[in-house]
């Protein structure tokens, strides 16, 4: 006998598993992941508190295994892991992420630190009082049932669920294409809004917030945000802040301690007190002394003791910024409507479990009413078989057996087969004159509530009554004071820079190849505090000495009109020996830029000094120093430059001193700051001289009054000093008067063909000359000849062509 071939069919393989992939994600939507918006509940929560309810493993009995329930579900309705219905059982008993548990567990449950629970093995459980609030009158035919797995047994699709348990209890969840994230809320608040929509279908947004406020989470914690809140309740997403409660209590000796009582919804509390833990050891914030966790039976309680004279505020804001002290809640409330999910705002939630009760509390009364009705038929014929017993006795005894009987009361008496029934098991005590009278109080009772429960079925308003008067019943034994605060407006949080920086004095040095580095005062004086040895590369030498704090911040111009805001502890910090880093790791400078001033700022955003911009070209410009508050790290523009021009230097201003320009071709001018409007940040200024062809602006300096010497210096050394007096103020834009006079002739030795520098003698002298050959002198600037405006100066150092003065540095000594 031969084998037929096997048949294949072709297939696609996208086709296969688009199909297989489509049924996965709908199963794990519709019964994993995502609720019911009825009751609230997952398949696997509904599954374990029906199959606790089954087993009799109520609250007025003792505790059981939970393996045992555990099993009971994975048999009987649940054919998953055991894991993942035990960790469902977990969830429901953890009062720390349900509003109101509904599982009752004895034994390690877990806690807010995240340890886990025991395993099931371990631990005991029963229903909580109010899940018997979700399962009341399942078994008066008020919901749905359905064939589990194997079709051995019936479980229901949805639970009466006597309290919106959606909004109560919320839920979180994350399946194909889909997330749920719905917070936890008020029970008092939640059932008074359900009535609230009940008595006026047509109420608004702002009528449903009269009573849900905003969410109310177990943990407690201030809820900020009532926009995110109402854009939440409308849409169905939304976002909040949720912030510790914390104060800050005063201790002995000045000190003061952060006292943490209440953390963030779904916040491992371990893990903040460990990130609170790392921040003080990585000394990211100065002032932590130790953090405790001091937590007990009396509640919640993570302190951060702090050393004395800390910002107690400053340290409270860093810890609310940089750790989950603040954490943001991003509201997605989906539920299953309809066997399909849905975003819904909270007005659709409260309609579709006040739609749900509706139809349970309809079911209900229909089957008490048939079950009613069914008594109230027995107990009329028992009350007239009461009032003819003798010819019933006679007619029993009569019959041949007990069908014969009961066919003997139906034709006789006119009798029911229902009521011929219970009359033939009718116990003799019942015949006594009392059990009659009983018998007739209980008929005339019946009729009154068969009455009331068809009341309840044809009026819409009387079943709405009687939903009212059960949800305020619960409402009345089961709700709790609210535990989140509410706030509507996000505080924002500002940092201290004071409190994230130890304030230090630091010396910052920038050498002119452009080596930058900040040292200590320790290492400074370790090094013997020597001001002009500070460490630089072979040809290298430092330009520049700043002393500043860490707290500062320094504005850093370049030759091209740019300008960097760079924090001082930003900039690596070296050894007073050491060389530095390349400022471009610290700021990001073009290969063309050249840094031609910094200025410290402490204050930047609400200064009233300003900036003078002068370029090379006899350019001048004033602009108020805040206009250079930035949060950029980057480069900006802080001068519009003309073609060929460049900023020669930017000095701090206060507007009441007169600005002196020497060019290098010995011309000077003299005039008023004032003269120099205040403009915007990226304006080109004003004319400040006018220049020869080929001439440019070699020094500007900020003068006051006569007093004072100015000492100009060419190229090849040659200097001299005179009276400041003889430099009147003059009107800006002019070409100024000389300064100083160049030799000319074949016979005479030169003075110089151009001036490197000008010096105020009241401010920091010359002290090293660096030459073109790249030698390095000492420069006698003190002894430069005092003489008048016009002089061919002096020689000081002794300098021949073709080597000339390149650069001229002041001594790094403090005057």
């Amino acid at each position: 006998m031969s084998v037929p071939e096997e048949q294949f069919k072709p297939a696609f393989l996208e086709e296969v598993v688009g199909d297989r992939f489509g049924r996965y994600s709908k199963y794990i939507i519709q019964d994993r992941a995502i609720p019911d918006v009825r009751d609230g509940l997952k398949p696997v929560q509904r599954r374990i508190l029906y199959a606790m309810y089954e087993s009799g493993n109520t609250p007025e009995k003792g505790y059981r295994k939970s393996a045992k329930t555990v099993g009971d579900v994975m048999g009987n309705y649940h054919p998953h892991g055991d894991s993942s219905i035990y960790e469902g059982m977990v969830r429901m008993a953890q009062p720390w992420k349900m509003a109101h548990t509904l599982v009752d567990g004895h034994g390690n449950w877990g806690s807010i630190d995240d340890d886990p629970a025991a395993a099931m093995r371990y631990t005991e459980a029963r229903l909580s009082t109010i899940a018997m609030e979700m399962l009341r009158d399942i078994d008066k035919r008020t919901v749905q049932f359905k064939d589990n797995f194997d079709n051995t047994a019936k479980e229901p699709v949805v639970l009466p669920a006597r309290y919106p348990n959606l909004l109560v209890n919320g839920v979180s969840g994350i399946s194909a294409g889909f997330a749920t994230e719905i917070p936890t809320h008020n029970l008092r608040e939640v059932i008074d809004a359900c009535i609230a929509v009940m008595e006026n279908p047509d109420i608004d947004l702002d009528g449903i917030m009269q009573y849900i406020k905003g969410p109310d989470f177990p943990t407690g914690g201030i809820v900020m945000g009532e926009a995110g809140i109402r854009e939440a309740y409308s849409t169905g997403r939304g976002k909040i802040q949720v912030r510790s409660r914390t104060e800050i209590e005063n201790l002995r000796g000045g000190k003061q301690q952060l006292v943490i009582t209440q953390i963030p919804y779904q916040v491992v509390k371990a893990r903040l007190v460990t990130a609170m833990e790392n921040i003080r050891l990585e000394k990211k914030v100065e002032g932590i002394a130790e953090v405790r966790d001091e937590s007990g039976r009396e509640g919640m309680r993570i302190v951060v003791e702090l050393k004395k004279d800390a910002d107690a505020s400053g340290i409270l804001a860093y810890l609310l910024k940089k750790t989950d002290l603040q954490v943001s809640y991003n509201f997605n409330m989906v539920a299953i409507v309809n066997k399909a999910p849905q975003q819904l705002g909270v007005k659709p939630i409260l309609q579709a479990y006040i739609g749900h009760q509706r139809e349970v509390i309809t079911k209900r009364t229909s089957h008490e009413l048939e079950k009613a009705k069914d008594r109230s038929h027995v107990l009329e014929g028992l009350v007239k078989a009461l009032n003819i017993l003798d010819e019933v006795v006679a007619a029993i005894r009569a019959s041949k057996n007990r069908q014969d009987a009961q066919n003997n009361l139906q034709w006789m008496f006119g009798f029911t087969e229902r009521q011929a029934d219970s009359i033939l098991t009718l116990q003799l005590y019942r015949l006594t004159n009392l059990e009659v009278t009983q018998l007739e109080k209980e008929h005339s009772d019946l009729e009154k509530r068969i009455a009331v429960l068809e009341g309840i079925l044809s009026s819409p308003r009387k079943l709405d009554a009687v939903i009212r008067k059960e949800l305020t019943e619960i409402r009345d034994k089961f709700g709790i004071d609210r535990r989140s605060e509410l706030q509507s407006e996000v505080e924002e949080i500002k940092l201290n820079l004071e409190v994230m920086i130890p304030q230090e004095e630091v010396i910052v040095s920038l050498s002119q190849e452009g080596y930058i580095k900040r040292t200590g005062m320790p290492s400074f004086t370790r090094s013997g505090s020597d001001r002009n040895a500070s460490g630089a590369r072979d040809g290298d030498y430092i330009r520049q000495l700043l002393d500043v704090s860490t707290l500062d911040r320094l504005l850093v111009f370049t030759q091209r009109g740019q300008f960097y805001l760079l924090p001082v502890h930003q900039i690596p910090e070296f050894k007073w020996k050491d060389n530095g880093t390349a400022i471009v790791n610290v700021i990001p400078l073009d290969k063309e830029e050249r840094i031609v001033s910094i200025i410290p700022v402490k204050e930047l955003e609400e200064s009233e000094l300003s900036l003078l911009f002068m370029t090379r070209k006899g350019q001048v410009k004033r602009t108020m120093l805040r206009d250079y508050a930035t949060k950029r790290s980057g480069g900006m523009a802080a001068c519009k430059l003309g073609g060929g021009d460049e900023v020669l230097q930017v000095s701090l201003s206060d507007s009441s001193k007169d600005l002196l320009l020497v060019t290098a071709e010995g011309m000077s001018i003299r005039f008023g700051e004032s003269e120099v409007s205040a403009m915007g940040r990226v304006s080109a200024g004003v004319r400040g001289i006018q220049l020869k062809e080929g001439d440019q602006v070699t020094a500007a300096l900020l003068v006051t009054g006569d007093d004072g010497e100015l000492m100009v210096i060419s190229d090849l050394g040659y200097a001299k000093r005179s009276m400041l007096l003889e430099y009147p103020s003059q009107s800006r834009g002019g070409k100024g008067i000389a300064t100083f006079e160049f030799k000319e002739g074949k016979r005479v030795k030169p003075n110089g063909s151009r001036l490197v520098g000008a010096y105020n003698t009241r401010a920091a002298m010359p002290a090293v000359a660096i030459l073109s050959s790249g030698e390095r002198l000492e420069f006698p600037a003190g002894k430069a000849s005092l003489t008048e405006r016009k002089h061919i100066g002096k020689a000081l150092l002794a300098i021949d062509k073709p080597v000339t003065i390149v650069d001229l540095l002041p001594s790094f000594e403090k005057q």
